[in-house]
């Protein structure tokens, strides 16, 4: 059997204070991620793509060979022991 408890919509006062105070860190806590915006990369600030290469089409190979070497390892591992 289940005991039905009678809910009111009424907040003790040491409810409604830490909802305010949980409010209010929120509040501040925006505040300061918003100071904390993202760079913005643009074709005048781009000198960090200098050096890198694309993906070649054989990125599914060598993750196909890291899998395979790993799997590998667990046999023989298993094996040894």
């Amino acid at each position: 059997m289940a005991i039905i408890f009678n809910q009111t919509d009424h907040k003790s006062e040491l409810q409604q204070r830490i909802a305010a105070e949980l409010r209010q860190k929120q509040t501040s806590k925006n505040l300061v991620d918003d100071d904390l915006a993202a760079p913005e990369y643009n074709d005048e600030n781009s000198a960090y793509l200098e050096q890198t290469k694309t993906t070649t089409s054989l990125a599914w190979a060598w993750i196909l060979i890291a899998l395979a070497v790993v799997g590998v390892i667990i046999l023989i591992l298993v094996v040894i022991s």
